[in-house]
């Protein structure tokens, strides 16, 4: 039995206002209230900290598979994934560390997963985020290859139509993923059965290497998949509030009957594909732009002038090293997989 206590909780974020905040800059108006926005800063956090201490790990020597970084894609999974419900479904792709967090997953078991430990969520049989599912949170593991996730979750969301469940599936993709065959056949499928799937199209305008406007003869994402027939919103995706807003719709639509929804969400990949690509094919001034539009310093911006102290964001700030700290010490700490078990699990 480990010794060593369970992973503790997220703080709850706590606030004394609860009235409607007005987005900034060039984000529509949202309903959502101070309070959500700073339990979503307190999850962003948590992902901006766990994100750079598994890259630190790695570039430091200490990983042994690859890693993604997902800096400049925290408002994305972390607001998509707020708009579901304890029995909705979700399948994650690799810079969505922010859902997996939401819906339970443990900085501990995260980065043991990175480390190839056996307390990691494969238990040591892959040392990255490819395949990290755990179905009793809810998570369906991801496939590696985009956007081979789009078609299991839409057998799941017709499966949930087909037995008369209000459940929802959320998936994400790229832009990269949404020029493919997969893509529309998937969608198409989706729009057939009414089938209850939230596609959330993460564009942060290279595929790998490949900027959009190389890989698309119609760079247009929203209006090729509006061609499909299915109802598609886009959104800032450096901006959580219109996220949120934008999930909460499209949830409750597809939850009530009205088939697949895509958010296109227009962001910036902030470092290379993975750890070994350094991205210099990507302009400099490119990435400064997208750098002063950070999502997490952004969310901190707005709610300091909707009036919330400083201090309870450096709270927010300082929980969320502690959660990391605590699961980088649990994941140095943590046994290899014992090899007798290689085979275990393995049915074919």
């Amino acid at each position: 039995m480990d010794p060593r206590p369970p992973d503790p909780a997220p703080a709850p974020a706590q606030s004394h206002r609860s009235d409607a905040v007005t987005a900034e800059g060039d984000a529509t108006s949202t309903d959502a209230t101070t309070d959500r926005l700073l339990t979503a800063y307190a999850w962003m956090t948590l992902t901006r900290h766990l994100d750079e201490a598994i890259r630190t790990l790695w570039l430091t020597g200490r990983g042994v598979g690859g890693t993604f970084n997902q800096r400049g894609h925290e408002a994305i999974s972390v607001g998509a994934a707020l708009s579901l419900g304890p029995d909705d479904v979700v399948a994650p792709m690799h810079r969505d560390l922010g859902c997996y967090l939401v819906r339970g997953m443990t900085p501990r078991r995260l980065v043991a997963q990175q480390l190839g430990r056996a307390t990691g969520v494969t238990g040591g049989r892959d040392a990255n985020i490819h395949g990290c599912g755990d179905l009793s949170l809810g998570i369906i593991g991801f496939i590696s290859h985009l956007p081979q996730s789009l078609p299991v979750a839409v057998g799941a969301a017709w499966a949930f139509a087909h037995r008369g469940e209000e459940r929802v599936v959320l998936t994400f993709t790229g832009d990269g993923g949404a020029v493919t065959g997969l893509y529309a056949e998937s969608l198409n499928l989706a729009a057939l059965r009414r089938a209850p799937v939230v596609v959330v199209v993460e564009n942060n305008r290279y595929a790998y290497s490949t900027p959009l406007e190389q890989h698309s003869a119609n760079p247009d994402i929203a209006a090729r998949t509006r061609a499909l027939g299915v109802a598609t919103v886009e959104v800032d995706g450096n901006e959580v509030a219109t996220v949120l807003e934008a999930a909460d719709a499209a949830v409750a639509e597809a939850r009530g009957g009205g088939g697949p929804r895509v958010i296109v969400a227009h962001t910036m990949r902030m470092l290379g594909h993975a750890i070994h690509d350094g991205a210099d094919y990507v302009p400099a001034e490119l990435l400064a732009a997208s750098e002063a539009r950070d999502p997490v310093a952004r969310l901190r911006s707005r709610l300091t002038g909707s009036g919330v102290a400083p201090e309870e964001l450096d709270r927010l700030d300082a929980d969320a090293r502690a959660r990391v700290d605590d699961a980088v010490e649990y994941a140095l700490a943590s046994p290899w997989p014992d090899p007798a078990t290689v085979t275990d699990g393995v049915w074919a």
